[in-house]
């Protein structure tokens, strides 16, 4: 099963998604400038390999439902998300408003 769904935090638009696959559920919540993500997101492929794509998102382990994901903190990121102040141990809500307020300041 797929969810798909809008989503505002602190204000801001995101689109939720939640996959359902056999033995885990893949979760997603993005806007224009990055995501959040389970523990699926291999943060350090790019952080690495991947750095030169500037890709700015954040993960949370141990979560499974976009409830969840949005009431966890965060647990790794990538640099360009450092860029915008998100770090680990952040609350995820804290962590999303930084991704809408780049996205509405272009």
């Amino acid at each position: 099963m797929v969810r798909v769904e809008p989503m505002w935090i602190e204000g801001y638009p995101f689109t939720a998604v939640q996959v359902d696959l056999p033995k885990t559920t893949l979760l997603v919540i993005a806007n224009s400038v990055g995501y959040a993500m389970c523990g699926a997101l291999d943060v350090q492929l790019l952080r690495t390999k991947l750095r030169d794509r500037n890709v700015v998102a954040m993960r949370a382990t141990g979560v499974r439902t976009l409830e969840e994901l949005l009431a966890a903190s965060v647990d790794s990121q990538t640099q360009a998300a450092e860029e915008l102040g998100i770090h680990a141990g952040m609350p995820m809500r804290e962590a999303l408003a930084a991704l809408g307020r780049a996205a509405q300041n272009g």
